[in-house]
């Protein structure tokens, strides 16, 4: 694990990694997020109740549920990078915050289009739907504070703080239907519950999302590597080498 660790606070190792992963992620996200959304938006059965309707849970389940997954994984390598002080932990958190955010942004228009039908409006202060919008501006104040600094460390460490307080907002999103009375719909288990002719292309678009946003982030990590390491050899021989193909 620390030998891992070590190999991969190799900036110049770590942007050769990335690349070497990003097609076969690329290709499949593709594959994935194409067989659950033609399977079900084109092949599954419309709900007894909500009719077809219901197929924006294709867009909306795999965005709420990795806009919370992303946030614990930038809490992972933000701990990292304040603990061992990691470069690459803490870029790895900024390559990750814009892509939450965006996930995050999608779980909530796709949830509000959804209770347009299902409630009468698009929007109600519901717990649940209040803590993804506090989830959105946590994000956004984590991108804020990467981008305030000149300092990198120094950026890396405010926001790696404000990731770790803002980790205290996921449980209450994910429990909030518990905790309180709620519009939103209850804890259903409902990969469990539906029917499997609904529920698979479901978990292939969970998957999808999944991929999609390791490409993305991978995508990203790489551009940030290069803008920190700019003046580095290994760089320069880089930005040569591509002027010269």
């Amino acid at each position: 694990m620390w030998k891992l660790l070590h190999q991969l606070s190799r900036p110049e190792r770590l942007y050769r990694l990335c690349g070497g992963l990003i097609p076969w992620l690329a290709l499949a996200t593709a594959g994935s997020l194409i067989v659950g959304w033609v399977w079900g938006f084109g092949f599954a059965p419309p709900d007894y109740q909500q009719g077809n309707g219901f197929r924006i849970i294709y867009v909306h389940v795999p965005a709420a549920m990795w806009s919370m997954g992303i946030y614990m994984a930038m809490a992972l390598a933000a701990s990292v990078g304040l603990v061992w002080q990691i470069k690459m932990a803490d870029l790895a958190a900024a390559a990750m915050a814009p892509v939450g955010a965006v996930f995050t942004f999608i779980a909530l228009v796709s949830g509000s289009a959804w209770g347009k039908p299902m409630w009468g409006t698009w929007w109600v202060w519901d717990a649940r739907l209040t803590s993804e919008l506090v989830l959105l501006f946590l994000y956004l104040g984590v991108i804020a504070l990467y981008n305030a600094f000149e300092d990198r460390r120094l950026a890396g460490r405010a926001a790696g703080i404000l990731i770790l307080v803002g980790v205290v907002n996921i449980p209450i999103i994910h429990y909030s239907v518990e905790w309180w009375n709620t519009l939103h719909q209850g804890s259903s288990h409902m990969q469990q519950s539906i029917d499997p002719s609904m529920r698979t292309p479901l978990r292939w678009a969970i998957l999808g999302y999944l991929l999609f946003f390791l490409t993305l982030t991978l995508m990203r990590l790489r551009n940030l590597i290069l803008r920190q390491e700019c003046h580095r050899p290994w760089v320069v021989a880089l930005a040569t080498k591509g002027r010269a193909s």
